[in-house]
């Protein structure tokens, strides 16, 4: 039987390889955030709630109609084509969703079956719903970085907290804070940290009744472990090394094991009545995205965005 142990902050050394990756990740954001706005331009009937109201970001310029109050034109505007024109802002909705995307280790990873690493993977996927869900009126804060924004620049406002922020990064598991009842919570991590650890953090978040999703992101590697013979397995996060005599025999057991640890983080969803969804990295990315965003439309109703 297997023994583990559970490492302190102080003895976790994550693998240099890994920490190597993330100080690079400065240099790969401006091609993740062009795949992720590739992406969120892909997901079809998400967006429409968009329109003039009350709020601080600006919409568009339209003309004045009449009976509307001369202080509601914007002279500089109406100047350049001798016509009247209204300065809109966009309505803001009342309704907030919360993103946390894990950035430790483990999340790193990236084998030779994946299109990419699970943690590019996740902010491509993050950045993508942010900008979809702001496309569609809503206003969008990452835990424990960010307010929540209604911004049109949403992604490089993201990604600069996420750039700047060394304090979280090591963290696999989102800030323990309840949201509030009319919140909606979007979890994107590769659900590797202990099962029980994951069902409280998300006991915690929903506890004032916000809704919730959770984007399980997975290497193809991490599902099928195709391994045989003698193999060592490296810990990216803990730095721990385990060597495995028979890896086709020990296989058996590891896919069991990751079966049980699946069943647990979907009944802690269960309980709060969240979503789960199980996204792969040799999948396209449009896919996890699409169902995610497909889940918060539909658990808004029929008002849709």
């Amino acid at each position: 039987m297997l023994r583990t142990r559970v490492l302190s902050q102080t003895e976790r050394q994550p693998a240099r390889p890994v920490l190597t990756a993330s100080l690079d990740l400065a240099a790969r954001l401006p091609r993740l955030i062009l795949e992720a706005r590739r992406v969120s331009a892909s997901v079809h009937g998400i967006h429409g709630r968009r329109r003039a109201g009350p709020g601080e970001t600006f919409w568009q310029y339209r003309p004045l109609v009449a009976g509307e109050s001369a202080s509601r034109i914007d002279w500089r505007r109406s100047a350049r084509d001798g016509h009247l024109f209204v300065r809109e802002r966009e309505w803001e909705a009342s309704h907030t969703v919360w993103l946390w995307i894990d950035r430790s280790a483990s999340m790193g990873f990236a084998s030779s079956l994946a299109l990419t690493s699970k943690i590019d993977r996740a902010l491509v996927s993050g950045f993508a719903l942010a900008e979809t869900l702001v496309e569609g009126g809503e206003r969008i804060g990452h835990l424990g970085l960010t307010r929540p924004l209604a911004s049109r620049n949403i992604i490089e406002l993201l990604a600069q907290a996420i750039v700047a922020d060394r304090k979280n990064a090591e963290d696999d598991l989102p800030p323990a804070m309840p949201l509030p009842r009319l919140a909606d919570a979007i979890i994107i991590t590769d659900g590797l940290s202990p099962s029980a650890s994951l069902a409280q953090r998300i006991g915690t978040l929903s506890s004032s009744g916000a809704r919730g999703h959770v984007l399980l992101i997975a290497d193809p590697i991490e599902e099928t472990f195709p391994f045989t013979g003698q193999a060592e397995l490296f810990d990216l996060e803990d730095g721990l090394t385990l060597r495995v005599g028979d890896a086709g025999s020990w296989g058996e057991e590891y896919r069991q094991r990751l079966a049980a640890h699946r069943e647990a983080i979907k009944e802690a969803c269960r309980k709060a009545g969240w979503t789960l969804t199980l996204h792969r990295t040799d999948r396209p990315a449009s896919e996890g995205v699409l169902r995610v965003a497909s889940l918060i439309a539909a658990a808004r109703g029929a008002s849709g965005f």
